[in-house]
Parts: C-alpha cells; structure tokens; sequence
C-alpha cells in the first residue's frame, strides 16, 4: 500500500446493489481504500475476511457495503421474527458505535434497511423499545446488548451477519466472553458470515476467528511501517516539571486548532486541562467516567471547532473518526505499545498529514524502547531548549484573593521549577 489512500478500483465495479451504490456515491465514496478493495471482492461473495489495516483507512465502510449489499440481494431466514436482527455489528466503544451508525446513515438511508444503536450508559428504555419495534441491524456494544438478550426482547436465531470490530481492542477491554456468548446463540459459523476487523491481527484475535468463523480468508494490508506514513513523529525528553511549559510553548509554535493531548491518568487530564485554560486555550477533557450525553457534546463541539483542545485519557484513543486533527501529543508516554499506534492514529487520517508529539519524562521514558521495537522504527528526537520553557503568558482573568494553591501560584512554580531542570541539564552537559 506505501501511504496511497484510494486504489484505482472504482465502487462502481463492484456487484453492487443499486440503492447502497447510489448511496455511496452521495455520501463522496466513489473510489475503494486499499482495505476496502482487498476485502470487498471476498465478503460481497459470502465468505469470511478476518482484515487487518491501519486505523483510519476505510474499515468501516469496507463492513457496512459488505452486510448491508447481503440484506438488499438475499432473503431473510424463512423463520425470522419480527423482533430478530439479521445482522450484528460489535464495537468495543460507545463513540466507536456511534460512528459506525453515523457512517451507516450516510450509505444506506435510501435502503429501506432499519438500523439500532444500542450502547450503555444512556436510554435503557428507550433503546429496549427500539428493539422491540424491530430492526435489520443491531450496531452495539457488547454488555448493554446481552443485558436485552437475556431479557429475551430479542433472538439471534436467525442472524445472518456477524461483524466484530477493532478485535484487539474487545481483548483489551474484557469483552471476549462478552463475544464468545452472542457469537453461541447464532446460527452456526458455516450457516452465516462473518467478518473480522482490526487494527492488528494477533494471535488471540486469529483464534477467536479460526474459532467462531467459517475459514476466514485473512487479509493484510500491507505496509511498511505500522504507524501511518504521513505522521509526522517526535520525542522530547523533558524532566516532570518540565513538561506543562513544554506543552504550553509548543502549543504556541504550532496551531492548537484541532489538537489531542493524551495523558494516562485522569488526575493529569485535569491539570492539564486547568493550565491549557489559564492560557486561553478553549479545552475539554474526555475521560472515562464523563456521561455520555456529555461526551458526545464535546466530540461534536470538537469536531465543529468550537473546542481547539481535547484532554483525553485512553478511552478515547480508538473508535474517535474526527477530522483534520492537525496534531496528537502524548503528554503521557503510552504504557502499551498499541495504545501509542492508536493514539498517533487520530491524525494523518485517509491520506492527510499530522504531527506526533512524544514528551518522554522520568515517569514513563521506559516505555519508549518498547514502542519503538513495536512500531519497528526509531522515533526522531528533539531538544528541550531555552525557548521551549520561556514562560507564556496567562490570560487574565478576575481573582478573588490571593491564594498559595492557585494556579497562578502553581504556573510560578512549574516555571521556576522547568528552569531549576534546565539549569541541572547544563551543568550535567558541562
């Protein structure tokens, strides 16, 4: 593949239902992305792909046109009820969920084709009664949609298609037996198809498909590095209290439009977030125990622009599809070698360009050889010079009294301490 984002195969030559073709032409889906052109030709025939490809290169779409041109030129299971999904999409994240749903509105609106989103924390009721109204795909998470099994509001007797999304990642978050248990009460693995996708096709993901899938035809977009090849990437090595000014003067050389800054802790994203404000950037911190409806307005005030900043933890660094994010800074080295390649996939999506900004400090330097020995390049380095520590102003605003734990008392510090770093590197140099 190098780092082309479409193929010359055009949707048009594929076998295509004319409704779904119409509909991916008007949603600007006219030519295949390599995974989608490596994987279709099999899946529109029936058979099972188990497909691995960088994140952010066309796997949803590749699934959606696969299941949704079997529900339009195949009949339903002679004895399905009206309550039975034909088909079954699985995504390891709510935000995952919803942009497969949201991609699948944009293709398929004209089919006739009934789809629910079903996914925790949100509408118990009213997604419950969704299913119960009947529909042809179930696009979920995997806990809400067993807790409506069990209930018996539905039944995957005669589900047609199975589709398990981002495979690795439903290892990472303990939905394996989640997968195993809906996966047993549909039809047999030769008596339906399924399709696999992820961004890494590891051992204990080609088990679960030699498993649970009719001989799987695996698929593997090649390329030369995991990472993608338009990121741009770069380490710094700053000491702790060296980082919150790093970020600050960066953020300032670089335009903040657009950016995601990943720490490991929700306690850092916090901090962050505060310090980013008292600069006057315009942020919002995505952490896992934000409700969903809130999620959801910040994703959409970020992907609107009216956020230039998103704080997030690793919750965050999978499912997200967002446009144009200039830029990733992992504020926090990964401490998974994965979490790394799918932070740094939020941007350079389908063909455009990014930067990846690593600060590599005392805390979680020692995860660098690991990530470099797993994306099997070496990461360009940078120097923390003076000028990258130079105090940035604060954007004034009201105070009531003066207080030793403000955060104008604490920037002092940081800044005292980031030079306090700066002058133990000199003496070390000398």
């Amino acid at each position: 593949m190098s780092d082309k984002p479409l193929t010359d195969i055009a949707f048009s030559t594929l076998d295509l239902h004319p409704t779904l073709l119409a509909g991916l032409e008007s949603a600007g889906f006219s030519r295949c992305t390599p995974i989608q052109a490596l994987t279709l030709p099999i899946a529109l025939q029936g058979r099972d792909v188990a497909g691995q490809a960088q994140t952010g290169t066309g796997k949803t779409i590749a699934f959606l046109v696969a299941v949704v041109n079997r529900l339009l030129t195949r009949p339903a299971i002679a004895n399905r009820g009206d309550t039975d999904p034909r088909a079954l999409i699985l995504a390891p994240t709510r935000e995952l969920a919803i942009q497969i749903q949201k991609d699948a509105h944009k293709v398929a609106s004209d089919t006739g084709l009934r789809f629910a989103l079903i996914y925790g924390g949100i509408d118990y009721d009213k997604q419950r009664e969704m299913l119960r109204a009947g529909c042809d795909v179930i696009i979920a998470t995997p806990g809400r949609l067993i807790d409506y099994y069990r209930q018996k509001v539905f039944s995957l007797a005669t589900c047609e298609a199975v589709v398990m999304d981002e495979a690795d990642r439903m290892f990472d978050l303990g939905f394996i037996k989640d997968i195993r248990f809906l996966l047993r009460r549909m039809p047999g693995a030769k008596e339906r198809q399924s399709l696999l996708f992820s961004a890494t096709l590891s051992h204990r993901v080609l088990e679960l498909a030699y498993e649970h899938m009719n001989e799987p035809e695996k698929l593997t977009v090649e390329t030369e590095t995991i990472t993608a090849a338009r990121v741009r990437q770069v380490v710094y090595f700053p000491a702790a209290e060296e980082k919150l000014p790093l970020l600050l003067n960066l953020l300032r050389q670089n335009d903040a439009r657009r950016s995601m800054i990943f720490v490991n802790t929700k306690i850092a994203a916090e901090k962050v977030q505060r310090r980013l404000e008292r600069h006057g950037h315009s942020v919002a911190v995505l952490s896992g125990d934000v409700p969903q409806k809130k999620r959801q307005s910040l994703l959409g005030k970020f992907q609107r622009g009216e956020l230039h900043i998103l704080v997030a933890t690793d919750v965050a660094a999978r499912g997200l599809h967002i446009d144009a994010v200039s830029h990733v800074y992992n504020y926090d080295l990964p401490n998974d070698c994965e979490d790394y390649v799918h932070r740094i996939g939020r941007t350079a999506r389908l063909g455009a360009e990014g930067d990846a900004i690593s600060f590599a400090c005392d805390m979680y330097a020692m995860s660098l050889p690991d990530i470099e020995s797993f994306i099997e390049q070496k990461i360009p380095t940078a120097a923390v010079t003076a000028d990258l520590l130079a105090p940035v102003p604060v954007v004034e605003r009201p105070t009531v009294a003066s207080d030793p734990d403000s955060d104008s008392e604490q920037d002092a510090q940081a800044t005292a301490g980031a030079a306090n770093a700066a002058a133990r590197r000199r003496r070390r140099r000398r």
